[in-house]
């Protein structure tokens, strides 16, 4: 009989005027790698986006124009449909056959909506489980044995595995809140064993305060919920972030002193800058003024010079009258007898030249004055001429210390202050939300304790989860491990307490971030493959971002496998595996090189021309995708 399952086939993002940005699937082993920031964890994230993740997707440039994303998706008996959805987020539209291209414009679709509703068929989680085999199956969330319908979100995250989830300290079964706990354990249970908690019976009816509790507790884990979501967007833990908090204060002290400095040169060196700016137009000023006025002085000398001429000419006409002896009066032609020498009139010549004399004396006076002031003036304006390059030079030196120099620090210092101001808030921000998620915490734990221990979330030990079937399951790591030729893999259990493995006596969290990923991905693969094994639900697939970590980003000795060949025997398990086990690798390193050649792996080279450069084509043009197998 063959295995109830599903196996994607392409992922395919459209928009209006976009050629299509396309990545296609087959059975078994299929490896997207290559130069980063080409798209390739993007691709989790949307496959994710499209198993019912909350919208919209992250925002980058390259999905600008892209308003739709298609899956197609393939059951193990052979049936296709396509899921299309906004990138926006919203419900889904449901077409059957595999359209990697464009949406059929003729053929009716079945609208899904987003959010699981176990009381309706027509929602995207009841349509996909349905054809795993694991719709109307429900899990334990609570001591009370209160159960909750299972949905395709509680079973994603135990089948894509973020470069984020794939690293983190703590069991592949958490995903960092505890109220989700038990469900994720009764998850993994279910399967194991392929049992459900649907045989579960509630505990004994409780009182109208016990009610009026669980409501609240009810309420509280919902806000728990949001919170601890908030918190997986966080730096860091409170300790960490209470460190960060101060480092950052500190910081801002000295650069509040650097400022302080800075500012105080630049507002020296621009009031100096001003000051001499002024004298400069006031000088130029004077200058202009000097040099109008020596020239209106210069008319005027030109003016004294035309008089002294003129009066010089009366002296000289005086002179000659004298000369040429008596003769008739020039003005009313009295003879000379007959002049009347005793009496003034205007025909006086000598009073007329000694009056010429007079005015040509003080004329000349005034003309020495005039000189003197042009002298003084142009002295004056001499030493202004010598003056003011200076200022300029000065005020030249200023502007390039404050343009050059000054003013770029100081801009350099207040961006950094801001910066660190902004951070400073948010990492304030961050510990308000850790207080106020452990505020909610207590509340909880206080209304549990109220109710005598009987709401709320329990713990592993809720579950039934027998021993032996985690030994089977952790013997199973351990032969793929061993396979992988995982250094030292001697012997591996699964914790009940801490609901994860322990490999030869030392917990997985334990292990540097390049070994916790590959263990991580032998949880996932191994979780698949019992599955398959075992003839319990699985729906097939599973998809790994960067599980190769220890071969890029080792965190020290211990942590780097890029000496060994577990890269080559990882990939010679996967790629050996059955038709109806699926398995996406998402990486930065390379595969061997008989994976590279195969038709499901795909190189995003990070270089237009050479190769397929990223998920999303360039210039609007992309190579035909490599078919299916």
């Amino acid at each position: 009989m063959t295995a109830q399952g599903l196996r994607l086939r392409h992922l395919t993002f459209i928009g209006p005027s976009r050629d299509p940005a396309t990545v296609t699937f087959g059975p078994g082993l299929n490896v997207i790698y290559g130069a980063s920031d080409t798209g390739k964890s993007f691709i989790v994230d949307t496959v994710d986006f499209m198993l019912g993740g909350k919208g919209p997707l992250r925002d980058i440039p390259e999905r600008v124009g892209y308003n739709r994303v298609l899956l197609g998706i393939e059951t193990m008996d052979g049936e296709t449909f396509t899921l299309v959805r906004s990138t926006e987020g919203g419900p889904f539209k449901v077409f059957d056959g595999l359209h990697v291209d464009a949406v059929p414009d003729t053929e009716e679709a079945v609208e899904l909506a987003e959010q699981h509703n176990e009381r309706r068929d027509d929602n995207l989680s009841t349509f996909l489980l349905a054809k795993v085999g694991l719709d109307h199956k429900r899990l334990r969330k609570n001591k009370r044995n209160d159960t909750q319908s299972l949905s395709i979100r509680n079973l994603a995250r135990l089948l894509i595995i973020n470069e984020e989830e794939i690293i983190q300290k703590r069991s592949p079964l958490s995903d960092g809140n505890y109220v989700a706990d038990t469900p994720n354990t009764a998850l993994f249970k279910l399967l194991l064993t392929g049992v459900d908690d649907s045989a579960l019976a509630s505990a004994s009816r409780r009182t109208p305060e016990e009610q009026s509790r669980d409501a609240q507790i009810d309420l509280l884990d919902q806000l728990i919920t949001e919170y601890r979501g908030r918190v997986k967007e966080l730096a860091g833990p409170p300790a960490e972030l209470e460190s960060q908090l101060g480092r950052l204060d500190k910081t801002m002290y000295a650069h509040s002193e650097q400022l302080a400095v800075s500012e105080a040169q630049f507002r020296e060196a621009a009031n100096r800058r001003r000051e001499l700016l002024k004298r400069l137009e006031e000088g130029n000023n004077r200058l202009a003024e000097m040099n109008s006025t020596v020239s209106r002085f210069v008319l005027l000398d030109t003016h004294y010079s035309s008089d002294i001429e003129r009066l010089r000419g009366i002296q000289e006409a005086g002179s000659l009258f004298s000369a040429l002896g008596e003769a008739s009066c020039p003005l009313c032609g009295a003879a000379p007898e007959h002049h009347r020498r005793a009496e003034a009139c205007d025909g006086d010549v000598d009073a007329a030249v000694s009056a010429a004399s007079a005015e040509i004396a003080k004329i000349e006076v005034r003309q020495t004055e005039l000189k003197d002031t042009v002298a003084d003036l142009q002295k004056e304006a001499v030493s202004f001429q010598r003056r003011l390059p200076k200022i300029e030079e000065a005020i030249a030196k200023l502007s390039e210390q404050v343009e050059s120099m000054l003013a770029p620090n100081l801009r350099q210092l207040r961006t950094s202050y801001r910066q660190l101001a902004d951070k400073r808030g948010e990492v304030r921000e961050a510990l308000s939300i850790y207080q106020s998620l452990k505020d909610l915490e207590e509340r909880r734990t206080r209304l549990e304790a109220e109710n005598g221990g009987m709401s709320g979330s329990g713990n592993v030990s809720d579950v039934d989860l027998s021993t032996s079937t985690v030994d089977k399951f952790a013997t199973l790591i351990l032969e793929i491990l061993t396979d992988w030729k995982f250094p030292h893999a001697d012997r591996v259990h699964f914790d009940l307490r801490t609901r994860d493995l322990v490999i030869n006596g030392k917990n997985r969290t334990s292990y540097g971030k390049g070994l916790r990923a590959i263990t991580q991905a032998a949880f996932t693969i191994g979780l698949l493959e019992f599955c398959r094994r075992n003839g319990t639900p699985h729906p097939g697939f599973v998809v790994l971002d960067s599980p190769l970590l220890s071969y890029r980003e080792p965190e020290g000795p211990a942590d780097d496998l890029s000496k060994t060949d577990l890269n080559t025997r990882f990939y010679a398990f996967l790629d050996a595996l059955p038709a109806d086990r699926q398995v996406i690798i998402v990486e930065n390193t390379d595969p061997p090189a008989e994976v590279k050649v195969s038709d499901q792996a795909i190189e995003f080279t990070g270089v237009p021309g050479a190769g397929r450069a990223g998920f999303f084509p360039l210039g609007h043009t992309q190579a035909t995708p490599k078919p299916c197998a």
